[in-house]
C-alpha cells in the first residue's frame, strides 16, 4: 500500500529546480516558520486582532506606516485596488464589484502588460494600458482610481520609471500600487517601494519562505485600513451590509507564519545563503562537464535566488534540444521542474530545491545530456 499522501493520490512527487512557483507549491517553510504554526494550532484567536497585531509587527520590520498578510501578492493587488476606489465608505464597499460613479480606472503603461495586471480588476477595477508618453496626460482623467506598476519591469526602455511615476501621480492625487511580488532580496530592495513613495505594495510570502497562498499588502496606513474592510475581516466584523473580499480568508497558521518567515528572513545572512547557492550550482554543472553541445556557467537571476545555474544549449551538438531536455526531466520520477530561456538554455533555480536533491538533477541531466 502506498505509504506517502502523494502516492495515495496517485501523484507524482516533483523535485524543483524552477524556484518558488505558484503551480509547483511555492515553498517550504522552515523548521522555525512550522514551529510558529505549530505553537498557534492549540488556541483560537480574535482573527482581526491577529491581522491587526501581525499587521503591527510587519510594518516595523519592514520599516512602512501599516500592513496586511493576504492569501497571495494577487490578493494584495485586489484588496489594494478597492481601498483606492472606495476607500472606507460604506456605501462604495457594498456595492463593489459595481463601480459605476466612482474613479475605477487602474492606469498601467502599455510597455508594462504583464501576467498579473488582472488582479487589479477583481473588485471592478478598468485596466487602463497607456503609452509612457501619454502617462501625465492621463492621469487628469476624472476617473483614475490608482496607477498599477510591475516592479520587475522598472527601467524597461521606453516606460516611465517608478520614481517618475510616484511624482507624476501624486501631483494628481493617485495612489500607485506597486506589485513586487518576489522583490524580496537585496533587502534594500524589498523595503525600498514604500520609502519611495508608493503608496501601496503588494508582496508574495511564499518568497520568503511562508505558505504558498500568503502575502503581504504594506503602504499607506489609511489604504491598508481600508483594504481591511474590504477583506474577510470586514465582511465578518462590521455592522452593515457585506463587502466582496470575503473569499480572501487567511487562517491564523497562515498569519503567524508570514510574521515568523519575515522576522528570519530579515535575520538571515544571506551572503552565506547565496555563497551555499553557488557552491551547489557548480556542483551540479560539474557533473555535466563534457556534455556535447551544453555550456554551463552561473548567471545573474531575480528574486530569492539571484545566482542561476544556466545551460546553453546547441541544438546541433547536444543530444536534446531546449524541449527535448525539459519534457524529459519532467517525464521521469520523480518529476524534476526546471526553467528555459526560449529555445537557447535550461535554467536551474536552487530557491526551491532542496539541497538533498541536488544528485538527482545533476544525475537526470548527466544522464540526458552525457
Amino acid at each position: 500500500m502506498a505509504s506517502g499522501v502523494f502516492e495515495q493520490l496517485g501523484i507524482k512527487p516533483v523535485v524543483n529546480a524552477r524556484g518558488n512557483n505558484t503551480v509547483l507549491g511555492g515553498s517550504t517553510p522552515s523548521a522555525q516558520v512550522r514551529r510558529a504554526m505549530q505553537d498557534v494550532e492549540r488556541h483560537y484567536v480574535d482573527m482581526q486582532q491577529l491581522l491587526e497585531r501581525s499587521g503591527q509587527a510587519i510594518a516595523r520590520m519592514l520599516e512602512c506606516q501599516a500592513a496586511y498578510v493576504t492569501p497571495g501578492a494577487a490578493a494584495a493587488l485586489a484588496l489594494g485596488t478597492a481601498a483606492c476606489m472606495a476607500g472606507t465608505d460604506p456605501d462604495k464597499i457594498q456595492r463593489l464589484p459595481d463601480t459605476t460613479g466612482m474613479r475605477n480606472a487602474v492606469l498601467l503603461q502599455s510597455a508594462h502588460h504583464y501576467h498579473y495586471q488582472r488582479a487589479v480588476t477583481v473588485p471592478g477595477a478598468r485596466l487602463r494600458e497607456v503609452p509612457a508618453d501619454q502617462l501625465e496626460s492621463a492621469l487628469a482623467a476624472n476617473d483614475v482610481a490608482a496607477v498599477l506598476f510591475p516592479a520587475h519591469l522598472d527601467g524597461e526602455p521606453g516606460t516611465v520609471s517608478l520614481e517618475q511615476v510616484i511624482q507624476l501621480a501624486h501631483a494628481r492625487g493617485v495612489p500607485v500600487i506597486v506589485d513586487a511580488a518576489g522583490r524580496v532580496y537585496p533587502l534594500d530592495l524589498f523595503k525600498s517601494y514604500t520609502r519611495l513613495g508608493a503608496d501601496l505594495v503588494a508582496f508574495g510570502a511564499k518568497y520568503i519562505g511562508a505558505l504558498n497562498a500568503s502575502g503581504i499588502l504594506c503602504g499607506r496606513a489609511d489604504l491598508v485600513g481600508a483594504a481591511a474592510l474590504h477583506g474577510f475581516i470586514g465582511f465578518e466584523t462590521l455592522a452593515w451590509e457585506k463587502s466582496w473580499g470575503r473569499p480572501l480568508k487567511v487562517d491564523r497558521q497562515t498569519i503567524v507564519a508570514v510574521v515568523a518567515a519575515l522576522r528570519e528572513w530579515l535575520d538571515t545572512d544571506h551572503d552565506a545563503r547565496l555563497a551555499g547557492y553557488e557552491r551547489r550550482l557548480k556542483a551540479i554543472a560539474s557533473e555535466l562537464d563534457g556534455a556535447p553541445g551544453i555550456t554551463s556557467r552561473i548567471v545573474n537571476g531575480e528574486g530569492p535566488a539571484p545566482r542561476v545555474l544556466r545551460l546553453e544549449v546547441d541544438p546541433g551538438r547536444s543530444r536534446l534540444d531546449v524541449s527535448g531536455i525539459v519534457e524529459r526531466l519532467w517525464s521521469g520520477t520523480p518529476a524534476i521542474a526546471v526553467n528555459r530561456e526560449g529555445n537557447a538554455a535550461v535554467l536551474v533555480n536552487p530557491a526551491a530545491l532542496h539541497e538533498e536533491d541536488d544528485g538527482i538533477v545533476a544525475s537526470r541531466l548527466g544522464t540526458l545530456l552525457l
